[in-house]
């Protein structure tokens, strides 16, 4: 389990992380979502002893990163996948952490083979593709075979096929119960991938819960309807109490009705429904409804051209 209590951290006038309160619970993955310049990569390196916050603090089952006396064993991280000596085959790199740590030798191999690395583990790291460099990212995350596991935007450069496998591979490692803390800026994985959510802008929090709360709370429960008697329907429903508008297509757009009140109210009386479809906003709409005040820059979306 991750913990942390009033996170604060500044850089000069800058303040990147704000009073930050949340806690990662052991067993789901938990994705960390934020505008860029939010704060995420800031609080990642707090939470891994590489910055030093102002106030507050965290641990990592109960524990700073600092007092951990084999911290490969027990939390694993990929902050930057290019973080390593271009030098350095895949193999070497993997050893050199394993020595440091006390880890067994075939545990290189082990990882290696995990992620995929086996056939070009003699190769140098500085000739490796992004994607590559991910997977041997998350191989020394997964070295010590830690209980506790923090990605950062784990599946830059990866093809469809990586994506598949790193969202298998999270789900596989929180089933076994460990702590998954994953950054992206994917809403669509994340929505695939996640159970739980921390949502900050501007180094505060926006949000400490599950996706399925943060997307319910958020938004308006929706049903569209299909009737060849859509007027008497939406006056039945109105009689209900329900909130019913007219869409151009002939469709009925229900609010404040569940579908099913909206079918027994049209069996009630006699009216044939066609379609009863309930409507649920993505994951990214409401992030981005949510987060709109806290983008600092923001695009144009559409671009005039004069003659």
């Amino acid at each position: 389990m991750i913990e942390a209590t009033g996170l604060s951290k500044s850089y000069g006038r800058t303040r990147a992380v704000d009073g930050l309160s949340f806690d990662v619970r052991a067993g789901v993955v938990t994705g960390f979502l934020g505008p860029n310049g939010s704060g995420k990569s800031t609080t990642m390196r707090m939470i891994m002893g590489l910055d030093r916050p102002d106030s507050g603090g965290v641990t990592l089952e109960g524990r700073q990163y600092h007092d951990l006396r084999w911290p490969l064993r027990e939390v694993g991280a990929l902050l930057e996948a290019k973080a390593v000596h271009p030098g350095r085959s895949a193999y070497n790199h993997l050893l050199s952490l394993a020595q440091t740590n006390a880890i067994p030798k075939a545990r290189v191999d082990e990882v290696l083979g995990l992620v995929g690395l086996s056939a070009v583990a003699g190769r140098k790291v500085g000739k490796f593709s992004l994607g590559m460099s991910q997977r041997l990212g998350i191989a020394s995350a997964l070295l010590g075979d830690p209980g506790v596991l923090l990605f950062d935007e784990p599946i830059n450069g990866l093809d469809p096929e990586g994506i598949l496998w790193v969202r298998t591979l999270l789900k596989s490692l929180a089933g076994e119960g460990r702590t998954i803390f994953v950054s992206s800026h994917l809403m669509s994985e994340m929505a695939q991938t996640a159970t739980d959510l921390v949502v900050i802008g501007r180094g505060r929090l926006i949000a400490d819960t599950s996706v399925d709360d943060f997307i319910s709370s958020n938004t308006v429960a929706t049903v569209v309807v299909r009737s060849p008697e859509a007027d008497r329907l939406a006056g039945v429903l109105t009689s209900a109490g329900a909130s019913v508008v007219r869409n151009d297509d002939g469709s009925l757009l229900v609010t404040k009705a569940d579908p099913t009140h909206i079918g027994d109210a049209a069996h009630a009386a006699g009216i044939a429904l066609h379609e009863l479809s309930p409507q649920q906003a993505s994951l990214e709409e409401v992030f981005m409804e949510l987060t709109s005040d806290a983008v600092d820059f923001h695009g144009i979306t559409s671009v005039g051209v004069s003659s």
